[in-house]
This record gives C-alpha cells, structure tokens and sequence, in this order.
C-alpha cells in the first residue's frame, strides 16, 4: 500500500482548506471532479456520483465547480443539495450508486470547506484510489477527442432525500417519543431541516435554535463545538421551555451531543457506555466490543471491564475506529449485530450493512431510545452511572510545530506536572494534525479537581507558546471535559 504521505492534496478526511485560495478554487475543484470521474468512470461506464453538501454559502459554488469536472468526466450526477454528510454516504447504497462526494467542512468555520468522497459502500476512498485520481489532477484536463455521447448528466436529486428521512424514522418499528420534549440545535448546518422533521415524526414535541442558515452563520455561536464550551444558552433553552434535554448537532450533522435538565454535558463517552449496555442486553453489541480513541475518558475503561464489555483504544482519528469496526464486521457470521465506535467529540459510528459513517441524528436515536429503555429518572440520572474521571482538554495557537521533546522548559515543566500530581492518570500532548496547535489532555483521579488540572493545563501550554515564538496573549483555552464548559484562567 502507498504510503499516504505521498498524497499531496487528500488528507484525512478529503480535500480541505480556507475558500478563495488553493485547493479550494472553482478552478482545482473542476479538475478535481474530472480526475474522479475518470478514475471511478474505468470500470463502470458512467459511474453515477451522488453528491450534497452542507449549508456553507461557498458549497454550491464548490460543487457547482465538482459537477461540472465529474460530468466532463463522464459520470452521471445525482444532486442531493443540502443533506448531512452521513445522508449521502447512505444514499450510495441505497440506490446502488458506484460513489459519493460531500461538500462540507464539518464543525470547522465558515470560510473553510471540503470535499469528501465515498466508495460504494460508504466509506471513504482507498489511497491507491485518491493517488490515482492526483496523479490526474497534475496533467492536463484534455477533453478535444471526448464525444458527445461520453459526457455525464446531472440530475436533481432533492426528492430522494425523503429515502434518508425514512431510514431514520423506521430504522426502530413502533419507536414513539411522545411525551417528550426536545431542546435541537442544528448548528445552523445540514441538520436544520432534517432534526426537527425526523424527531417531530417520531412523536417528540421539538423546540428549535440554530435552524436557519444564511450561508454565513453555520457553527457560529451554535452547534456541538460551541455548545461544550458553553452549554448555557441551551441549557436555559430548556429551562424556559421545561424541555427533557437539548439534543446538539455540527455542521454536516455526523456529531451530536446532549445537554442534560441540569446544564450537564452528556458526550461521547456517556453515549457509547449507554448504548454499549443497550445493544449487549439485545445481544445485538458486534462482537461485545467498543472502540473509542485515546482522548476517552478513563472511567470508560473501567465501565465496560465492570460488564464484560472489550474494549479497544485507537488513536486520535475517525478513520483510526472505522478500521477496527470494519475489522470485526468481516469477522461476524451472525446477521442483526451493530457495531459500536467513537468519539468523546459525540462522533458515534453505529456500524450495520446499510450504514457505515457516524449519523448524529440516528446515533441520538439509538440513545433516546436506549435512555428509554432503562426507565430512568431523567437522562441527568442515566449519565452519572459513568461517573466521569476530572478531565481537561486544552487547546492553544502556536507559530510553529517544533519537536516537543526537544523544548527543555516543556520538558520540564511536563515532569514537574507529573511529579506533582499524585493522582494524575493521562497526559497526552501533541500537536494538532490539521491546525497550528498544540493540544493537551490531563487526566487525574479524585485526588485531583479540574480547576487543579486547569491550572497545569494553562502552563504548559503557555511553555510551549513561549518555546515555538508565539506571541503574548494568543489563543488559548481549557474545557472542563467532565461536565462541559470553559475553565476560567485563574487571576
């Protein structure tokens, strides 16, 4: 297999970068859209593409630029318009269509896209694939000697999403929420028409934020990311309106995480130990098997050991737990299984035949469900059952990735840390693989609070600002992992 450092424009999670300047330019994009057409067209005359996009004014620019490069390639379009990213990666199989491409930069900010394609069953594109479709991206788009008859033709697709829509409303025969009453944010995303439409079918009473998109205002001040840094302005969302809990999307709608009656985060972590006890007691859990990163809170660990639950841990990547999934899956013999991954972010894959990416709107399905299986209280009194280790996740700018071993005053500053906290259980420190910044978890027992764990977190991470040259008062900030929110730096 190709070293995927050879690639020069796919990253992890497609093509991304800031609209307006390379690779995201009408002009790129086309060729981009020749090159996939013509790689995915060789087997398969006139490979049909499904293709969608989030809510980002830059996206129908974008995919009107892709379009126009995958028909010139030859293959057959079928436009979606706005649908969440796990929308389409479900319509691929749906109606058996050879591929799909998505435009979207997920929870990011506005300025920035993406375009993320699928093979035919959902997944994202092999590397020897995306290397094929680079190397035609360098030559010239040459279509003088292209017949008529060989171009592709587009489609309008925007019915076919009432497919999707149905898939999550009958996906659990006789599911009725009434009786309750949501709080959604839809982060001004994908999800903005599709989450209310979805839970009002269900029977839920729905009160709705964050559900009308200008083009400009997706994930700002709004949607998942914003919410775990300050979950109050939803939390008093359902206070005013005395809903159950709020229910919080991303931008494309493949995250999704809860904010419970009591303005606490229910994340990631909480939604994989409930639904891992969920699908074990239907004997439906792939394997007794969940797979989870290394930002996973430790209490997790424990929880699954205490009910005979395996456990796997990959690293920091979406890609990283799909592959374990996928691992398990080829193994099962035994139909009806689903398999069970993700993210402390809320992004949660619930593998089975027909859906192979995380689906914020399914998976918050499966875990009103389960919340309503076990008779609890309130989803408040479900989620203490994990009893959460005090964690911080911190995240600051820096001017340049230098070697952090190789900073002496980090270094030191990071044993001092570990000498000094008795009760400290986690540090992982590293940059981050698709921004300038350096990130630190810190972890600890009881002995510790996260206002301890705060103020360590601060320091290294202003060690390693003044280490790499980065100015005074640059970005910087720690959130409370264990109940959500922003720690305050102390004066």
């Amino acid at each position: 297999m190709a070293d995927k450092q050879q690639r020069k424009y796919f990253g992890t999670d497609g093509v991304r970068g800031q609209v307006g300047q390379f690779p995201m330019v009408p002009d790129f994009v086309t060729r981009l859209g020749y090159a996939a057409g013509v790689i995915l067209s060789q087997s398969t005359a006139h490979t049909t593409f499904v293709i969608g996009r989030d809510t980002r004014g830059s996206g129908q620019m974008l995919q009107s630029a892709l379009t126009a490069g995958l028909l010139a390639g030859g293959a057959t379009v079928i436009d979606l318009g706005v649908i969440p990213t796990p929308g389409v990666a479900f319509m691929v199989g749906k109606i058996n269509a050879e591929a799909g491409v998505v435009i979207s930069a997920s929870h990011n900010p506005v300025d920035e896209n993406g375009i993320k394609f699928f093979n035919a069953e959902g997944r994202k594109l092999s590397e020897e694939i995306e290397l094929a479709i680079e190397a035609l991206l360098d030559q010239p788009m040459d279509l003088s000697g292209v017949k008529a008859k060989d171009f592709g033709r587009h489609i309008d697709g925007t019915d076919m999403r009432e497919l999707y829509v149905d898939d999550l409303v009958s996906e659990h025969p006789h599911l009725n929420f009434s009786g309750l009453k949501l709080a959604l944010d839809c982060a001004n995303g994908a999800a903005s028409w599709y989450a209310p439409e979805v839970f009002s079918r269900l029977g839920a009473d729905v009160v709705v934020i964050n559900a009308s998109p200008t083009g400009t205002n997706i994930n700002e001040q709004a949607g998942s990311e914003h919410v775990r840094r300050e979950p109050q302005n939803l939390f008093d969302l359902i206070q005013a309106h005395q809903a159950n809990f709020g229910i919080v999307f991303d931008g494309d709608a493949d995250r999704v995480i809860f904010v419970d009656e009591r303005g606490n985060l229910v994340d990631g972590d909480h939604m994989l130990a409930i639904l891992a006890d969920d699908l074990k007691a239907q004997g439906r859990l792939l394997g007794d098997t969940v797979i989870s990163t290394t930002m996973r809170n430790g209490a997790l660990v424990n929880y699954f050991a205490d009910r005979a639950v395996r456990f796997i841990e990959t690293p920091v990547g979406d890609k990283y737990v799909m592959a374990e999934l996928q691992a398990l899956m080829a193994k099962e013999t035994e139909p009806g299984k689903v398999g069970l991954g993700g993210e402390q972010s809320g992004h949660i894959i619930l593998m089975d035949p027909a859906h192979a990416t995380g689906d914020g709107i399914r998976s918050a399905i499966y875990l009103i469900r389960a919340y309503l299986g076990t008779g609890a209280a309130s989803l408040a009194e479900l989620a203490e059952s994990i009893h959460k280790y005090p964690q911080v996740i911190a995240s600051a700018r820096v001017a340049e990735k230098l070697d952090l071993d190789s900073l002496p005053e980090v270094m030191a500053l990071k044993g001092k840390i570990q000498s000094d906290l008795a009760g400290l259980t986690r540090l992982n420190l590293r940059y981050s693989g698709t921004e300038p910044k350096v990130r630190l978890m810190l972890e600890a027992d009881t002995r510790h609070t996260e206002a301890e764990l705060a103020r360590q977190a601060f320091a290294l991470c202003e060690a390693v600002q003044n280490a790499t040259g980065t100015p005074e008062g640059s970005f910087l900030e720690v959130l409370n992992v264990t109940r959500g929110g922003l720690v305050q730096r102390e004066s």
